[in-house]
């Protein structure tokens, strides 16, 4: 038997390999998306893509995705951010793509550090943040660029299909969830209230969410900075989009879904790589801090949902204490 090929990435790579970098998919939009028109200045944007030993070809199929399926006008730059990963050439070799730049942390920082890091090198005044096992589709980028043009406190997100971890079929999620979350900081996709879907008179128009999935999402550069970016004392990944959205809609902002745009995401189903501390202590470690940071009164029904998290872990950082002035 030859090696598992689930094990490194907790996908099917052998399936991964086989497929085409330039793969057509489906356009899974509703038929009414076609016919919307976008403003001819959208303003163009810096994608900030971080990855930490991913596959070549998911990465690869990820940025040749956009480049296939994004008006150039609209692309000012693609920055790779490689988390320290085994093999710097997986970063590297794709900077012979026009627009591709390539940033290589010296030490593993994480996403959430990872993609401050791109944002700071960023020239564009919209930034885009994408997974980099994802495949974008038709017109998947004006949709969004056109609400944050109109109001750049709007952080929006697509649809996020899904692609098979184990064949990479491309399947069509439902236009009728947001995103949500339990006590214990979990995140979860839950049905639109029945008052909002029947207040839908249009399938294009934007469905307003709670907190965003935190994979893929545009944001407006100086609205980013002004909100203080991601909270970089969180480690690896988790939590990090509780984090946002709360910023996000306790700063006076909003978040949206926006049903014309889709972009494929692979779901896995656990972690290919190691966490410092283990994947349950660092996701702990992170909601607490959200809890701590911004949930005031609310943080008791989080910690009677996580009974793990009381007393031992919250790291008093000089800078948690100043996060903590911040909303006021």
């Amino acid at each position: 038997a030859g090696e598992d090929p689930y094990r490194q990435h907790a996908f099917n790579q052998l399936e991964s390999d086989k497929l085409s970098s330039d793969r057509p998919i489906r356009d899974t939009r509703h038929y009414r998306c076609t016919s919307v028109r976008y403003d001819a200045d959208l303003p163009a944007t810096s994608l900030i893509i971080t990855f930490h030993n991913e596959a070549r070809s998911a990465l690869l199929r990820t940025v040749k995705s956009v480049l296939n399926r994004t008006p150039p006008n609209l692309i000012q730059e693609i920055i790779l951010v490689d988390d320290f990963s085994s093999d710097p050439e997986d970063c590297q070799l794709l900077t012979k793509i026009p627009k591709v730049k390539c940033l290589r942390n010296i030490r593993r920082e994480g996403l959430i550090r990872s993609r401050v890091r791109g944002a700071e090198v960023a020239t564009a005044d919209i930034l885009t943040f994408l997974d980099s096992h994802c495949e974008v589709n038709s017109e998947w980028l004006q949709p969004m660029l056109q609400r944050v043009k109109e109001d750049y406190t709007r952080v929006v997100s697509p649809i996020i299909d899904v692609i098979s971890l184990d064949n990479f079929a491309y399947l069509a999620a439902s236009a009728d969830l947001r995103g949500g979350f339990d006590w214990s900081l979990h995140f979860k996709w839950e049905q639109i209230p029945i008052e909002q879907k029947m207040s839908r008179t249009d399938p294009t128009q934007s469905i307003r969410t709670p907190v965003i999935a935190g994979g893929i999402f545009v944001i407006n550069k100086s609205w980013f900075n002004h909100l203080g970016k991601y909270d970089t004392q969180m480690d690896i990944w988790g939590g990090e989009n509780f984090e946002l959205s709360f910023r996000v809609w306790m700063c006076g902002g909003s978040l949206e879904i926006v049903p014309c745009s889709r972009v494929g995401h692979v779901f896995r189903k656990r972690h290919p790589y190691d966490f410092p501390e283990g994947n349950a202590l660092t996701y702990i470690k992170n909601t607490k801090r959200t809890a701590e940071v911004w949930m005031d009164e609310y943080k008791q029904y989080y910690y009677e949902a996580r009974p793990s998290a009381i007393g031992k872990l919250l790291i008093v950082h000089p800078d948690i204490a100043m996060t903590i002035a911040l909303p006021a």
